[in-house]
């Protein structure tokens, strides 16, 4: 059974030009970019979008703490005329509840609706947890699905 975590153990704050160490790290995992349909960008490219999305003040970009541990990140960002969100756990956080709890605080954070997510369609476990923070279905593009909250 998973352990659904205390609001105690699952916070967000402001990202840190620290945190982004532990972000390129959990970008790298092979069997994350294998769910993420997402590959791995190398340190210097990595860098240099995170450090480009720090700046624009249009984005929404939070750390996600697990106790003391940095475990993630969550993001919202303008994709053309619409608002979307995405979010990224090192792998030793999967399966713990800690996506859900993250992202359902967020979204009490970031009140623009509609909201996409774009998810690849055999992240099932990406799906639910879209799913439990209230997105449903939109339309499949291809190989992804695109979640929408009104």
């Amino acid at each position: 059974m998973t352990r659904r975590p205390s609001r105690a153990t699952v916070k967000l704050r402001t990202v840190r030009k620290g945190d982004l160490t532990v972000f390129y790290e959990q970008q790298r995992d092979p069997v994350a970019n294998s769910m993420a349909a997402f590959p791995a960008r190398e340190h210097g490219a990595f860098m240099t979008h995170w450090h480009k999305i720090m700046r624009d003040p249009a984005n929404a970009l939070k750390t996600i703490l697990y106790g003391r541990e940095v475990a993630g990140n969550v993001v919202s960002f303008m994709r053309g005329d619409t608002r979307e969100i995405g979010y990224w756990l090192g792998k030793e956080f999967w399966g713990k509840g800690i996506a859900t709890e993250a992202l359902s605080l967020f979204l009490r954070r970031v009140k623009s609706r509609p909201l996409y997510a774009g998810v690849y369609k055999h992240n099932i476990a990406s799906i639910r947890v879209l799913e439990k923070c209230g997105f449903v279905m939109f339309r499949p593009e291809g190989e992804d699905f695109l979640l929408i909250l009104s």
